[in-house]
């Protein structure tokens, strides 16, 4: 008869540490690989969206009340209009009262070129609006500020 092979003694160790170091080996990579694709998204993606421009947020510059004398139609009418201008929270906002004499005079002229009958329609205060911000835009001068103003809005709008 023959006798049952024995493995011999410590076989079964070297089984368990092999085993043991490659779980080891495999959870330091998958560590490894974690950290490392969590660094590319905060650093490579994460800058991708920082070299983006912010959105700069909005302001209201409230501009004094006009009141003009309108272009004869039947009667003599005048205007009484309040002003606000919507504007990005940068330098222009500074700007704005630095140059009020000229924006107030530009504003004067426009409003007294006017007859009541231009401005009466929702699409004539929309294009009165819109000449209003042109003629900010122009008392600015630089680009960068005309760029931040977005619209004028009316507080007020009287024709008598």
């Amino acid at each position: 008869m023959s006798k049952p092979t024995e493995t011999p003694p410590g076989t079964d160790g070297r089984k368990n540490k092999k085993s043991l170091l490659i779980i080891i080996l495999i959870a330091v990579i998958a560590i490894g690989a974690g950290a490392g694709g969590t660094w590319y998204v905060m650093n490579v993606l994460g800058d991708e969206e920082s070299a983006q421009p912010k959105e700069k947020p909005i302001t209201f510059v409230d501009l004094d009340i006009f009141t003009v004398n309108l272009q004869p139609e039947e009667n003599n009418q005048y205007l009484q209009v309040g002003l606000t201008v919507k504007t990005r929270e940068t330098p222009v906002v500074a700007a704005i009262p630095k140059q009020m004499p000229d924006i107030r005079n530009r504003i004067l002229l426009l409003l007294s070129s006017m007859k009541a009958a231009d401005i009466t329609s929702i699409a004539g205060k929309q294009q009165l609006s819109q000449q209003i911000a042109d003629e900010i835009k122009q008392s600015l001068g630089s680009a960068e500020l005309q760029e931040d103003v977005l619209e004028v809005l009316f507080t007020s709008f009287v024709i008598q």
